[in-house]
């Protein structure tokens, strides 16, 4: 799970990234304020990424997500691309899990 789910938030991190950038022009929010709020959301995204296999990290990194699609307000492009970003989310969480229970039943066998 670990690896699926860290792909996905590095990726969810640069998406944030680029966003900004488009943010900072087409919208009347000041850069201080998308940045400040970008900033925040790429490093969480960032450190999820290590602590994804403790307790409620697959909760955090939900409301990551929510978050992502609330972004639509400033920038109407998020909704789409937030929903994606959820979808990608759910697919890591779910069959990453999937996966750790191959890997352990494998190695129980062994």
């Amino acid at each position: 799970m670990r690896t699926l789910c860290a792909s996905t938030l590095i990726g969810e991190a640069l998406l944030i990234m680029f966003a900004a950038l488009v943010a900072m022009q087409l919208t009347s929010v000041s850069a201080v304020t998308v940045w400040t709020v970008s900033g925040i959301a790429m490093l969480l995204c960032v450190l999820l990424c290590g602590m994804i296999t403790r307790p409620g990290a697959v909760a955090v990194g939900w409301g990551l997500q929510l978050g992502l699609v609330a972004s639509g307000l400033v920038l109407p492009t998020m909704y789409g691309l937030g929903l994606v970003f959820a979808a990608l989310w759910w697919c890591s969480v779910h069959y990453g899990r999937k996966i750790d229970e191959v890997k352990a039943a494998r190695a129980a066998a062994a």
